[in-house]
């Protein structure tokens, strides 16, 4: 049995003590033959009402995971609180699961801090027809404005010119970039589900990424972590909770006051975003009663999209600069690259991309290496499931350990080690990797997955045609470590400065 406490100095407190030991030997010898019965995948025994929690590093949560699936192997069973989670670990396990058994696993798991987040109404945190309808109907849309009159390329394209003037006004000073990329891929994302973008100075703006940069790190604090484990004894308590929930209540303000403009001038002839689209919607489905369109699921799901949409993209491109500022030798190729397709004269645009295929690589690497969302967003099985072998019952929350899958040593060699060469052949093209899933897999795979890639290329190579980057202070000193590391990986905040390269 492990041992989780240290008896000593107990003092007259001792016959509780013996009633608490006894409770949970008689929990244990119950727990045991459950899982015989149930035939369940193995795990580290756990306590009545906590579960497994003080086996779990609030602080780093994916080295703690990874130590007990050394034990335990990459199906297994943890406990957080009374709530059952089956654990999957390495590329095997988790590409069986979410791709060779997608419908079985395309459930998606309770996650408070998202459930808070919009009610439980949106694509994100749905279930059954509800996620299906919203699901099919977001894909279509986003893939429409792809294809529209001014396409998702030109609208990307504008707003990094708009970036790199706003970083020329650094004049080579240090700066720390991280609002400078909130405001650019938010205004992508505000263009595409709110109709235009904003001004970089613009007071509203600026607010509302702030709260989403503070949600963002409450989520994945070690604070986040024990409120997402026990929301229901953490939410009357004083602490940083408060915080976020006031957050989110202001940003559902925010996108409610977004659709009542859109409310008051739509035109269905003439849909000019995702809300309008949205709305129309809700009007040609006011008589089908199974309809999912409906106010909420409309707030949920806009806040979806850019809450999403703008921390992974804008938290992987600063995490990208500073493994520049650590590789020089990375970034000084991918200058030749660009240099030599694109030029100084144009833009870069998406047919680059494959005559680019080390700058292709060495995004690819960033996003394999930094692994922006370690233990994926949960999922859950939608019907009692077999797999490897095991019984896996409905409704069962399910971590899929995205970091196990892209830091796989069996499918990629030192993955600790920042190497692009990993994602090219022989010959210097460009491979793909069937490992690389920072997006996840099946069924549940990030629907902003193509605008997350086509911002990521047209940012990159747009901000290194114009600039070199210079440390702030010796590049040997940058700790690529995260800072934070919990629900997501949030990077170290840093400083740079930016040399123009020409003009």
């Amino acid at each position: 049995m492990d041992t989780y406490f240290s008896f000593m100095d107990l003092g007259g407190g001792t016959p509780l003590v013996l009633v608490f030991i006894l409770t949970c030997l008689i929990f244990i010898m119950v727990w045991k033959s459950t899982c015989q019965r149930s035939n369940l995948p193995p795990g580290p025994i756990p306590l009545p009402f906590l579960g497994n929690v003080l086996q779990l590093d609030t602080k780093n949560l994916v080295k703690s995971i990874m130590k007990l699936s050394e034990k335990y192997g990459n199906v297994f069973m943890i406990h957080v609180g009374s709530r059952p989670m089956l654990v999957l670990c390495g590329y095997e396990a988790v590409k069986e699961a979410l791709v060779d058994q997608a419908d079985d696993f395309s459930g998606r798991g309770y996650f408070p801090i998202f459930n808070m987040l919009t009610k439980g109404y949106g694509v994100v945190v749905s279930n059954g027809e509800r996620w299906k309808q919203l699901r099919r109907f977001s894909l279509m849309t986003l893939r429409n404005f792809g294809m529209g009159k001014r396409s998702l390329e030109e609208r990307i394209q504008e707003e990094a010119q708009f970036l790199v003037e706003e970083l020329r006004k650094t004049k080579e000073g240090a700066f720390d970039p991280t609002f400078f990329f909130s405001k650019a891929v938010a205004n992508v994302i505000c263009s595409m589900v709110f109709g235009n973008r904003f001004d970089y100075e613009d007071k509203k703006f600026l607010t509302l990424l702030q709260l989403l940069n503070e949600s963002t790190r409450f989520a994945s604090s070690s604070w986040g972590e024990i409120f997402n484990r026990f929301p229901s004894i953490i939410l009357p308590l004083p602490g940083p909770h408060k915080k976020f929930l006031k957050n989110v209540k202001d940003s559902r303000i925010f996108v409610k006051e977004q659709v009542k403009e859109h409310q008051i001038t739509l035109d269905p002839s003439n849909p000019r975003d995702f809300i309008d689209c949205f709305l129309i919607k809700m009007q040609q489905e006011t008589q089908n009663p199974a309809s999912e369109f409906n106010m909420k699921n409309l707030v949920g799901t806009a806040l979806n999209l850019f809450g999403a949409g703008t921390e992974t993209v804008s938290i992987t491109l600063r995490s990208g600069l500073m493994i520049f500022l650590k590789n020089p030798e990375v970034e000084e190729k991918v200058h030749q690259e660009i240099d030599s397709v694109i030029g100084q004269n144009r833009p870069p645009c998406m047919e680059d991309r494959s005559k680019m295929p080390y700058s292709e690589a060495v995004i690819h690497e960033i996003q394999r290496f930094i692994d922006i969302i370690p233990l994926n967003v949960l999922h859950s099985v939608t019907r009692d499931t077999s797999f490897r072998g095991y019984t896996i019952p409905k409704d069962t929350d399910v971590i899929p350990v995205l970091s196990s899958v892209l830091h796989d040593q069996k499918k990629f060699g030192s993955p600790e080690c920042f190497d692009p060469q990993r994602f090219l052949d022989d010959t210097g093209c460009f491979k793909k990797h069937d490992a690389f899933m920072p997006f996840s897999a099946g069924k549940r795979i990030c629907l902003g997955e193509g605008v997350a890639r086509m911002e990521l290329f047209l940012f990159f190579t747009t901000i290194l045609q114009h600039f070199t980057l210079k440390a702030d202070g010796n590049p040997d000193n940058i700790n690529l470590t995260p800072e934070m590391s919990g629900f997501g990986n949030v990077p170290r905040r840093y400083q740079l400065h930016l040399i123009p390269r020409f003009g």
